[in-house]
């Protein structure tokens, strides 16, 4: 399912980082942004997105659902992931809508992989196999320290869900993960630190994804 640029007449963006690093905020100010210069956009959510999948998010994600053994729990994100993929996003993109997801594959890679160990290669071979090969064409990471991510999430009264509530070394493996993912394909991440304004943040990534979309429409004119 990996469309060739000049055939992929949408976009494929993704938001990705460690937990409280602010995707669910970058996503609503990019998805705004591209709504009022006319763009058709379809915002979206990992694990989620279809029926079966927000039942499946809550199974991985809440607390109080048994044990969970980390081969499990790479199962669950990729079939919630293989819905969305083929059911959601795939069909979006090819109507020429711009799909802006908060998370996709690479939080398996980094959640799954590395933080449970499971292996990075292995973690991404599933999913690759169960989305299809469908990746974004943009990454958007944003770092967020261990400490300061969860300084985020338990702002006021706010809970923590089961992954959230891991120690900060887990959180320091899948900080690491996410950034090696970026080093290993710059051309499709773009990085930037979560601590920056929230203004600064929409305004960089807004140009990207501007940029991208002019690069393509000249591309293809």
């Amino acid at each position: 399912m990996t469309f060739p640029s000049a055939a992929r007449p949408g976009l494929f963006i993704a938001l990705e980082g460690g937990d409280g690093a602010g995707k669910s905020t970058q996503a609503t100010l990019l998805a705004q942004a591209l709504s009022d210069a006319g763009r058709t956009v379809l915002r979206t959510r990992e694990p989620g997105g279809t029926p079966v999948g927000e039942k499946l998010r809550s199974l991985v994600l809440d607390h109080g659902q048994g044990e969970i053994d980390a081969r499990c729990e790479a199962l669950i994100f990729a079939a919630s992931r293989a819905a969305h993929a083929s059911q959601v996003i795939a069909p979006a993109v090819a109507r020429g809508e711009i799909v802006i997801s908060d998370r996709y594959i690479d939080s398996s890679i980094a959640y799954q992989g590395a933080g449970r160990g499971l292996g990075p290669g292995e973690v991404q071979r599933l999913n690759e196999w169960a989305t299809a090969g469908l990746w974004p064409e943009l990454t958007v990471l944003l770092d967020v320290t261990p400490e300061d991510g969860r300084s985020r999430r338990t702002a006021g009264d706010a809970a923590e869900d089961r992954l959230e509530s891991e120690p900060d070394h887990f959180h320091s493996e899948i900080r690491q993960a996410f950034l090696n993912l970026a080093a290993a394909r710059p051309e499709r991440y773009l990085v930037l630190r979560a601590g920056r304004p929230v203004d600064e943040l929409a305004s960089a990534i807004r140009t990207r994804v501007l940029g991208l979309l002019a690069a393509r429409e000249a591309g293809s004119a």
